[in-house]
C-alpha cells in the first residue's frame, strides 16, 4: 500500500526531558509525507505527567525537585511515569496515514522477543510479560501527523518510582492491584543480560526489518530549531499550569480514566475551569475545557456544547458518560 515509505532513526544524546520532549514535538511538526521516524531517548531522574494531569496530585513535586528531579509534561494523555536512565523511551512519529498500532507494537514485541522475553500487548496501553508491565504507551495526533510513544523499563530504580509517584486509591481499587510496585517489572529481572544498549540495537533492527528502511542513525545535537519548544517544556506555566482556588469540584473515575472537573462561576456563568484527567484522549479533554468556558452553568447549555464537539465514536461514548454523570450532579 505504502511502498514508498521513508524511514529515519534518531537518537538523543541528552538526558534532559525538556530537550527530549521538545525534539519529539519538533519531529511531529516536521515529519514528511510517507515518512516514519523511530526516535529513541532517555531521561534522567524525571517524572513525566500526562497532558491533562495535576502534578500536585500525581507526585511529591516539592520533595522530588528538592532531590534534583525534573518534572515534565508531555502532549499525550495517560498517567504519570517515572523515568531514569534505567529505562529507554521510544517514539514512532509518522505521517498520520501510516499510523498502524499493531505494526508499531510488533517492533517493540519483536525487539524484546529477540532478547529472550515473551511479551504481549494488553488493554489500553500496556506491554506485559506474564502479569507484569514493563512498558506503558501513549498516543497523540495532529492534523497530518501522529506519534505513539512509551517507556521500556530495563533497570529503573523501583524505590524512587514508588517513593515519588502517588497512585489514587480509586485507581488501585479499579484495577484490583496492591501497589504501583507490584505490577511493574524491569526486563533485567527477567533476563539479566539485557542492557539499554542491547535493547536499542534490537529495537533498531526490528524497526528496519518491519519498515525496510535506511539504517543510518542520526544524533540530535542541541539545535537552535527547538529553542522555543524547549522554553515551553521547561516553563513553570507548562509544567504546573494554573491551579487557582475553585468553587466547584466534581471527580469521577470512569473505565477509560478519571475526570476531575474544577470550575469557578461568576453570575451563573462558568468563568474559569480546569479539567484534570489521565484519559488517553488528551485533545478531547482540552476540547471539552474550551467548549465549557464562559457558558451558563446549566445542564442544557453544557450538553449542547459537549454534543458540538467533533470526535470519534469511542469519544462520543465518553462524552455521553460525562453528560450522564454531570446530570446526576447538576440536575
Amino acid at each position: 500500500m505504502h511502498n514508498n515509505i521513508s524511514t529515519r532513526i534518531i537518537c538523543s544524546t541528552s538526558y534532559n526531558p525538556w530537550h527530549n520532549l521538545a525534539v519529539e514535538e519538533y519531529l511531529l511538526e516536521k515529519v514528511k509525507d510517507n515518512e516514519i521516524i523511530l526516535y529513541l531517548w532517555q531521561n534522567e531522574n524525571t517524572i513525566v505527567i500526562g497532558r491533562n494531569q495535576n502534578p500536585w496530585k500525581e507526585c511529591m513535586c516539592k520533595d522530588f525537585e528538592a532531590d534534583g528531579g525534573k518534572i515534565a509534561r508531555r502532549l499525550s494523555g495517560g498517567g504519570a511515569v517515572f523515568h531514569d536512565i534505567g529505562n529507554l523511551n521510544f517514539t514512532f512519529v509518522m505521517d498520520k496515514k501510516l499510523y498502524d498500532l499493531e505494526k508499531q507494537l510488533s517492533v517493540i514485541l519483536k525487539a524484546v522477543n529477540n532478547l529472550g522475553i515473551n511479551a504481549e500487548f494488553s488493554g489500553r496501553n500496556d506491554i506485559l510479560v506474564g502479569e507484569r508491565k514493563f512498558s506503558g504507551n501513549a498516543f497523540y495526533e495532529k492534523a497530518n501527523s501522529s506519534y505513539h510513544h512509551g517507556a521500556i523499563l530495563v533497570d529503573a530504580n523501583m524505590d524512587k518510582l514508588s517513593k515519588y509517584l502517588k497512585v489514587s486509591k480509586e485507581k488501585i481499587a479499579s484495577k484490583g492491584i496492591e501497589s504501583v510496585r507490584s505490577r511493574v517489572v524491569n526486563l533485567k529481572t527477567i533476563n539479566d543480560d539485557i542492557t539499554i544498549e542491547k535493547l536499542k540495537e534490537s529495537l533498531i533492527s526490528s524497526f528496519l526489518e518491519l519498515y525496510k528502511g535506511d539504517s543510518n542513525i542520526e544524533y540530535i545535537k542541541d539545535k537552535q530549531d527547538i529553542q522555543d519548544l524547549y522554553e515551553k517544556y521547561s516553563s513553570w506555566e507548562w509544567k504546573y499550569g494554573q491551579t487557582p482556588k475553585f468553587d466547584i469540584n466534581f471527580v469521577k473515575r470512569f473505565k477509560w480514566g478519571e475526570i476531575d472537573l474544577n470550575l469557578n462561576l461568576k453570575n451563573g456563568i462558568i468563568d474559569s475551569l480546569v479539567i484534570y484527567s489521565d484519559a488517553m484522549n488528551s485533545v478531547l479533554i482540552k476540547d471539552i475545557e474550551n467548549e465549557l468556558l464562559k457558558i451558563p452553568f446549566k445542564m442544557d447549555s453544557i450538553c449542547k456544547k459537549l454534543n458540538n464537539i467533533n470526535c470519534k465514536t469511542d469519544e462520543k461514548d465518553m462524552i455521553f458518560e460525562i453528560e450522564e454523570w454531570l446530570k446526576s450532579k447538576i440536575g
